[in-house]
């Protein structure tokens, strides 16, 4: 039995992102309010169980495997713009071309979630199939692109849903429905 992928912080980190995968993929009838409010609350666990995955100190002859395609990703990017609205933008501020730019850059709450989202479930996807070589593969791959890529993208959108849940107060709205019965978290 491979220790790696089989020890506590890893397993620790696979039960925080299924659940943060299944939150996700459910979400499309949520309204704005209980969405970021839960993400505000998933998203700095999924960090801090990532920042402890084991290293993986082996070198693959071939690309993983992917599993999120180009269509569930839309999907999942659309469903989180819809809920998001006219609060998905933010501007960026800790981009790589921002050094480069006069501009500010913007970003999408949905392409971020996005994005975290294709890694993390392609990592889950390979340890639910359970074969040991894909599965320390995909623990090396998806600590590497947490250090490289989705970890800055994660605390990013974790500053743009901070702002959208605590200063929209018209979002308490969303959240009650035709039979006024309103449910604030």
């Amino acid at each position: 039995m491979d220790k790696t992928i089989y020890s506590k912080d890893s397993i620790e980190f696979v039960t925080v992102a299924t659940e943060f995968c299944a939150y996700l993929e459910r979400a499309e009838t949520l309204g704005r309010k209980e969405f970021t409010g839960t993400l505000l609350k998933l998203l700095p666990l999924l960090y801090l169980k990532a920042t402890m995955l084991p290293a993986v100190d082996e070198d693959f002859d071939s690309e993983p495997e992917t599993f999120v395609t180009e269509d569930s990703y839309e999907i999942l990017r659309m469903n989180i713009s819809s809920i998001m609205g006219e609060l998905d933008d933010y501007l960026e501020v800790f981009e790589k071309d921002m050094v480069y730019s006069e501009q500010p850059i913007l970003a999408t709450v949905s392409e971020n979630m996005a994005d975290i989202y294709q890694d993390v479930r392609d990592f889950i996807f390979a340890f639910q199939v359970g074969h040991e070589d894909a599965m320390r593969q995909a623990l090396k791959t998806c600590r590497d692109n947490f250090e490289t890529y989705w970890g800055q993208k994660l605390v990013n959108v974790l500053r743009a849903l901070h702002n959208v849940y605590y200063n929209n107060p018209t979002d308490d709205e969303d959240d009650c429905h035709e039979d006024g019965c309103c449910h604030n978290h």
